[in-house]
């Protein structure tokens, strides 16, 4: 069997000033969301979850089972419409077809050469949700990919297979069925009453996997930072223009040499700025010469990395301290306040976090895969203050 490797880079794609921008399908923020920090977000996978069935039956889940659970939740709670019932029912799904595991098949040779979980021998059915490519669902590529299944399997308008295969989204009135009919309908399993034995298991997953940010009385978070699904370019492509680089510059006010702390991009007033990757939002304030400052921390390959956003409009700030966000989701607008000439923004990454130097973006964004979202799908995104 070989080893799984959760994120497959599958789309490379050329970014302005030498960047190279990898499209992660394990990305949850290329999809249509509207977060706030009440939604649904994943926390720390533990290692392993023991749940009973509703037949009695006991399942123990290991981590990389919770980890495939995650991102279905995931994208489910940035798929308008879904909801945490829509949720469930994909995780008994998930349950019932694969026990969570991304199965390729015997049958279709050319699935193995993907990361799996070990292989299955239904027809030509594959991974999670145990979809097939004769049927429409998908490649063998994509359905070897969880994210893929996750949208596939929750469909609407913005799935990868509307209008047909039909994902939960296009059954009509799916709220009211009962949730093992609802998986049902999407699946047309030949075992149709199976589904609802694995709803105590979904909700145990769900409830154990998402949680709040935990904040003191003044704001300040909390606990520890989950490792980053992905890291997204923090502008839409198309939409910035690279004027001043990290280092020693000449001031663009006195005219002398000084060091400039950050990366600025020129954008039009009001362009959306992206958070950079999963994160607990820990600045979101005047300061300074920055104008307006946004700081998220994040956990990215294991070490504590702060994001720094300036210039910012009072009203273009959209995020509030102990929020915590996804990569791509909308946190503010491009603005000129503080000490700026012109419309930009003012872009920092400080290794170690909030109170940590600045290194040059530019590099380290280069050294790390990251999803580069075009205008059409950040429009796609809600702000955090419009979903709250």
């Amino acid at each position: 069997m070989k080893k799984l490797v959760v994120v497959i880079a599958t789309l490379i794609a050329l970014l302005p000033m030498s960047l190279v921008g990898v499209g992660l399908l394990v990305s949850p923020a290329v999809f249509a969301a509207c977060l706030s920090s009440s939604s649904l977000v994943v926390g720390p996978i533990p290692e392993s979850l023991t749940a009973t069935t509703r037949a009695g039956a006991t399942v123990t889940l290991n981590h990389q089972q919770l980890t495939h659970a995650a991102i279905i939740i995931t994208v489910g709670a940035q798929t308008e419409s879904v909801g945490r019932a829509g949720i469930v029912i994909a995780l008994m799904a998930a349950l019932t077809e694969s026990r969570l595991r991304m199965l390729a098949n015997s049958a279709i040779p050319e699935s193995s050469d993907f990361p799996n979980d070990g292989e299955g021998s239904d027809h030509d059915s594959l991974g999670l949700f145990q979809m097939r490519p004769s049927a429409g669902w998908g490649t063998v590529a994509e359905l070897m990919n969880a994210t893929y299944q996750s949208r596939a399997f929750y469909g609407g308008s913005s799935g990868p297979n509307y209008p047909s295969p039909r994902g939960l989204l296009d059954i009509p009135d799916w709220q009211h069925l009962n949730p093992g009919e609802a998986a049902q309908a999407v699946e047309v399993s030949a075992y149709p009453d199976r589904y609802q034995n694995y709803q105590p298991v979904a909700e145990a997953i769900l409830t154990a996997l998402t949680r709040r940010a935990e904040t003191t009385p003044s704001g300040t978070p909390l606990g520890d930072v989950p490792e980053t699904t992905a890291i997204v370019f923090p502008l839409p492509s198309g939409t910035w223009v690279n004027t001043s680089d990290f280092g020693w510059r000449e001031d663009p006010f006195t005219g002398e040499r000084a060091f400039h702390s950050g990366t600025d991009w020129s954008a039009d007033d009001g362009t959306a700025i992206l958070a950079l990757a999963d994160g607990v939002v820990s600045f979101a304030a005047p300061s300074g010469g920055y104008g307006n400052l946004i700081i998220i921390e994040h956990t990215i390959d294991g070490q504590r990395i702060a994001s720094a956003y300036a210039h910012m409009w009072q009203s273009g700030v959209l995020v509030s301290v102990g929020d915590r966000v996804v990569a791509g989701q909308h946190i503010g607008n491009v603005g000129s306040a503080g000490r700026s000439t012109g419309a930009h923004l003012h872009f920092e990454i400080r290794p170690g976090g909030s109170n940590a130097a600045a290194v040059d973006a530019e590099p380290w964004l280069a050294a790390h895969g990251l999803q580069n979202l075009d205008a059409a799908s950040t429009a796609a995104l809600c702000s955090a203050q419009m979903a709250a």
